[in-house]
């Protein structure tokens, strides 16, 4: 009877703490209902929740983020240090302008359904401009990671992908 009231105590505490880990932004709902408060705030934010700078990262294109963080580590020259953080600046700006975009497009598509006026042509128009401000994204990122990759010497890259992997 010990025992089982001993099980039935740790697995009671067990369960509290999960719940009491729970992220707020699970519980937190978004102003925008087809969107997590997650997905929400990325967006506004800038911030790269579905991984675009991937196909770059994994074949050893660096952000100009990544190579500013280590600029002292892989010796970036000024005229480095300048371009890579107009570089990274640029791409925030766009980053959240493209997020505001995706917002905005989920915000009429909700709309358009909830007052029940949406039709064919407008689902067509919609979704597929969803598609062209994620490609948009996408297509930014990706030129940022290229143009990082020829500011920087095959040394500094290889010196970078080294601290990267640390």
């Amino acid at each position: 009877m010990l025992k089982l009231l001993s099980a039935f105590i740790f697995i009671l505490i067990i369960s509290f703490n999960v719940k009491a880990q729970t992220p707020d932004s699970i519980l937190k709902p978004s102003p925008v209902k087809t969107l997590s408060d997650v997905q929400y705030n990325a967006l506004l934010k800038g911030d790269d929740l579905y991984n675009m700078n991937a196909v770059a990262d994994l074949n050893k294109y660096p952000t100009a983020e990544q190579a500013l963080e280590y600029k002292k580590e892989i010796d970036l020259s000024p005229q480095q240090v300048k371009a890579l953080t107009a570089l990274d600046t640029e791409l925030k700006r766009k980053k959240i302008e493209m997020g505001n975009f995706i917002v905005a497009n989920e915000v009429k598509l909700d709309a358009l359904f909830r007052t029940k006026k949406i039709n064919e042509s407008d689902l067509i128009f919609y979704t597929n401009r969803y598609g062209l401000y994620q490609g948009e994204l996408r297509n930014a990122i990706l030129k940022a990671a290229l143009a990082a990759y020829h500011l920087l010497s095959p040394q500094q890259i290889t010196k970078l992908n080294k601290f990267k992997k640390s």
